[in-house]
């Protein structure tokens, strides 16, 4: 058994992944979508699709995906609920600790988690289970060793097709720092699909560095499902009707068999294509893993431009027509757009604002042929009756199995008795439902008749009850779920700081960040006599994490951002602190946490974070911003020409300059960090600093006090969301 489950963005798009062959579709409601700018639905929208889902036989999942702050706690719980009585089969939620509050309070529940939880190995899929959570989506770097592993302790999902995010899952907060829009709260503007330069050589050409090729994972769905993978995700709510459709229909073919249906991976290359498609982290990184030629949908190649008597003409087999749109490279970089003009001989003719050049590629990008293709179809349900109607008695229908009896009698004919086929030509009008008669039995009696209006009635009746019996029955709550009460709350007067080397420096907590995790760690802890812990990275290998549980044994405890970490600390019977990566923001969350210490999500402002202050709670106040955790090499892996540089410059088109960080637990591993440092009032709660980017860690320290003294220290600075909230 298997799921294969397409993204709706909307109605025609959820209606296209059913006709294509869908088991499932997911969506988003218009609050707390992890895809805010998607179309989404209302709950009578939702009502809707469900039970017209689940006539089919096929399940709908809501996203409610987005981080959610101490006042939407109400509105959130609110509409989980609502989603659940509206006919949602599962609930999609990140924060797994607000997650297991809700199914605490309403057991019937179903509760998947998000890809924006991070799980990546089987401590994290284990704690999911033990909260309630029925199913992990994993995160999309999850090495497929491990996901085969978590599959064996949970019901499991994966990403299969659609675009990538660059950073591990649930961490990215570039979008947050550098404009304003948070990636958590569903409305990422995307900054890693721009322009870039990094300074190595090789690289310091402006390109999109940081932009993945879409996920195509194609054949190797299979090496999932036997490795016992159960739900086979594909991206894309926001995308086009179409690209659903080739989709679904690409790899229901697979699942099935190989069955061929409608262009298969061609007609998936122009309905959206990407970079030519990736396999993904799963199975080692690719030579197409980012993309950084060319930006947005590349389409399909269809043949290569010739130049003659000012018409642009295309060498090609294909028979494109009206309507339809290319795009065209030259060198691999994207030059172009482009219409189809005419037919010529040997290929068609193509109309560009731009001037365009002899060997010129040219690559389909909507087929109005194909589109047409895939929209083509209903899937219909196959139903069963049997129609008995006798004067003096009601009209029965038997459909498959259930008895429906009209509320009326049959009346004796006293003109033209009603036929056999006047009563099959009555329940041939399917009224829109999604029917199809497979065998229809109908037994009229002698002098039988009924009013026709009446027969219309009742046969309405009658499909309005098949339809509606297909949902099956469901426990309905009530919306107004109850918060738990306030807790009492203590002061937290603590300064903990993250370095590189924690010797020399004075701090109640001390946060190691090695750029060798493998190498003699000693030396850089000597002489620090606050509380020491590991920082770790959020995501690790379950290979990874077995080999750190030496180095781990000399830490007080480890500092983490990754779910996986809670579960790891008790095992190895240390101290556990919440990175700021938990993103920690409301008080549900941080009352389910078992932590020893908590930081709270850097996206909360000061006032927006205040109900969470209590004696183990801390800050980020000053120093470094991580943007991104990159689970990738951003050079494509050359290390024969690798510089193996600690620290690398990212530079944007406005010449901001942000700090690549590598390091390593076995292999490189990169980080983003902000381009301008955090400068903050440090008298909120325990103040967490981070100065991994600091050559001189110790001067960065002198300074917590002082934010004139941080300022002239970093030069270029911002105060973060502490007092501006994000959206």
């Amino acid at each position: 058994m298997s799921e294969l489950l397409a993204p709706a963005g909307n109605e025609e798009c959820a209606y296209a992944a059913i006709n294509a062959g869908a088991d499932a579709v997911y969506l988003g409601l218009t609050a707390f979508s992890a895809r805010s700018s998607a179309e989404n639905f209302d709950f009578p929208a939702l009502k809707k699709l469900a039970d017209y889902a689940h006539f089919l036989g096929v399940k709908v999942h809501v996203a409610m995906n987005t981080l959610v702050k101490e006042e939407e706690l109400q509105e959130f719980l609110h509409n989980a609920v609502m989603a659940h009585n509206a006919g949602a089969d599962a609930l999609i939620i990140q924060d797994m600790y607000l997650g297991a509050y809700l199914k605490r309070q309403c057991p019937e529940i179903c509760l998947h988690l998000s890809t924006q939880a991070g799980v990546c190995n089987a401590y994290g899929a284990r704690l999911a289970a033990s909260l309630g959570f029925s199913r992990v989506i994993l995160a999309r770097e999850t090495a497929f060793e491990d996901a085969a592993e978590i599959a064996k302790i949970t019901e499991t999902e994966v990403f299969v097709q659609g675009a990538l995010c660059t950073c591990f899952s649930g961490q990215c907060y570039f979008s947050s720092f550098a404009g304003g829009n948070s990636g958590n709260r569903g409305r990422c503007k995307q900054p890693c699909r721009k322009l870039y330069s990094i300074d190595r050589k090789g690289f310091g050409e402006m390109a999109y560095r940081l932009s993945p090729s879409d996920l195509c994972v194609g054949e190797n769905i299979l090496k999932y499902r036997d490795a016992g993978v159960y739900s086979f995700k594909i991206e894309g709510r926001m995308r086009r009707p179409e690209y659903v459709s080739a989709a679904v229909r690409y790899y229901r073919a697979i699942l099935d068999g190989g069955r061929e249906e409608v262009g298969g991976l061609s007609a998936l290359k122009r309905t959206y294509n990407r970079g030519n498609y990736t396999k993904g982290l799963a199975f080692g990184q690719d030579k197409n893993f980012l993309s950084t030629a060319v930006q947005g949908h590349m389409g399909e190649y269809v043949g290569t431009l010739s130049v003659s008597d000012g018409r642009y003409i295309v060498s090609s087999a294909e028979k494109c027509g009206e309507g339809d749109c290319f795009k065209v490279l030259r060198g691999g970089k994207e030059i172009a757009g482009a219409t189809y003009a005419s037919a010529a001989k040997g290929g068609f003719v193509i109309n560009s604002r731009t001037r365009l050049k002899a060997g010129d590629k040219v690559f389909i990008t909507t087929d109005r042929s194909l589109a047409a293709s895939l929209a083509s179809g209903k899937r219909e349900k196959g139903i069963s009756l049997e129609i008995t109607a006798e004067a003096g008695k009601p009209v029965t229908v038997y459909a498959d199995g259930e008895r429906y009896v009209s509320s009326f009698v049959v009346q004796a004919a006293l003109n033209r008795p009603t036929t056999h086929e006047d009563v099959l030509k009555c329940f041939s009008k399917k009224d829109s439902y999604p029917f199809r008669l497979d065998n229809v039995r109908v037994d009229v009696g002698e002098g039988a008749f009924i009013p026709a209006s009446l027969l219309n009635e009742f046969r309405r009746k009658v499909y309005s009850e098949i339809y509606s019996k297909s949902g099956g029955e469901r426990v309905i709550y009530s919306a107004d779920v109850s918060l738990p009460p306030p807790a009492k709350r203590t002061r937290n007067r603590a300064v903990c700081i993250a370095a590189r080397r924690l010797t020399g420096l004075n701090a109640d907590i001390g946060i190691l960040r090695p750029d060798d995790y493998f190498a003699d760690l000693a030396p850089l802890t000597q002489g620090f006599s606050g509380e020491k812990f590991l920082y770790l990275p959020p995501y690790l290998r379950g290979a990874e994490i077995r080999r750190l549980k030496q180095v781990i044994s000399a830490f007080d405890g480890i500092y983490c951002s990754g779910n996986y970490a809670a579960p790891l600390a008790e095992e190895l019977g240390v101290k556990y602190f919440a990175g700021v990566g938990a993103n920690i923001s409301n008080s549900v969350a941080l009352g389910g946490l078992n932590a020893d210490y908590v930081a709270l999500s850097k996206e909360l402002t000061y006032k927006e974070a205040e109900p969470l202050f209590d004696g183990n709670t801390f800050m980020l106040t000053c120093g470094d911003i991580k943007l991104m955790d990159l689970v990738y090499c951003p050079f494509g892996k050359s290390c024969s020409s690798c510089d193996r540089r600690d620290f690398y410059a990212l530079t944007d088109e406005g010449g901001r300059k942000f700090l690549l960080r590598r390091y390593s637990v076995g292999e490189c591993r990169f980080e983003v960090l902000n381009c301008a440092s955090l400068v903050g009032e440090n008298a909120v709660t325990g103040i967490l600093c981070d100065f991994t980017s600091q050559i001189d860690a110790r001067a960065a320290a002198d300074c917590i006090s002082s934010v004139a003294a941080q300022r002239a220290l970093f030069g270029s600075y911002t105060k973060g969301h502490g007092e501006t909230p994000v959206l």
